[in-house]
């Protein structure tokens, strides 16, 4: 944290401030907290990604707990999706720390870019049906086992190369593949636990965790998670896919370039 001037580091906080919000408001929000330090400091890939997950483990619990309270994740159908996205994730998320020892600085930017754009197209084509998050639970029985594996799978790689919880790519979808929003948010949190447990593990041993900046990043992020709740149960979900996408869609040049 050393030489980072005070506007930068109120602006690494200003994007894990908007990672919470983003994180339990819509799912893909994590990735600000990864955008931010890769942007506004020096870290190697593996620090950008070993302190930016780190910072999950405790809004992937926060998270989890706050769906738990509100009911998703007491309902069976979103208690199965949590199961296998969990599962999955023990093995995915090494895999990504592995993975991102093997590109370079910039390979890790241009990555990170298309990543992002991916993930904001994601968003953009969410299904819109009517003007407020879903409050219902997944239909019976919900996705095939096989499917929500592979993709909880994947999502588990990407998100332990990049230093995300989950939820960036989980929620998008797990809603293209007929989850209602609110039963993908909860599985997904308790997804991002595991993940960003496992890949702090990994960046520990490698010694790529930056600790005072992950606080700076951390503390605010969480009480982002906290406001983005809130957010998910009483702001129409299309103002909210409408404010995430595009601004994960405008944020992928910047990464390119930096790349």
């Amino acid at each position: 944290m050393q030489g980072l001037s005070t506007v930068t580091l109120v602006a690494l906080a200003a994007f894990g401030l908007a990672a919470g919000v983003g994180i339990t408001a819509i799912g893909p929000g994590g990735v600000l907290a990864t955008a931010g330090l890769l942007l506004l400091t020096h870290l190697s890939p593996a620090g950008v990604a070993g302190t930016a997950i780190v910072t999950h483990v405790a809004t992937g619990a926060l998270g989890t707990l706050a769906y738990r309270r509100s009911g998703q994740l007491r309902e069976p159908g979103t208690r199965r999706l949590a199961r296998i996205l969990a599962a999955v994730a023990v093995i995915g998320a090494p895999l990504g720390v592995i993975a991102n020892g093997l590109v370079s600085g910039s390979a890790f930017g241009v990555l990170l870019a298309a990543a992002v754009a991916v993930t904001g197209g994601l968003v953009w084509l969410r299904p819109r049906r009517g003007q407020r998050v879903p409050a219902a639970p997944p239909r019976a029985g919900g996705p095939p086992a096989l499917q929500i594996a592979v993709l909880g799978l994947g999502v588990s790689i990407v998100a332990g190369m990049f230093g995300l919880g989950g939820p960036m790519l989980a929620v998008p979808l797990l809603v293209l593949a007929g989850t209602p929003v609110l039963g993908a948010l909860g599985a997904a949190q308790a997804q991002s636990v595991v993940i960003a447990a496992t890949g702090t593990i990994g960046y520990l041993i490698h010694g790529s965790i930056d600790w005072p900046l992950a606080a700076v990043v951390g503390v605010p992020e969480l009480c982002g998670v906290l406001a983005g709740h809130r957010v998910a149960h009483a702001v129409p979900s299309r103002w909210l896919t409408y404010a995430l996408g595009t601004a994960l869609v405008a944020l992928a040049p910047w990464l390119l370039l930096h790349g």
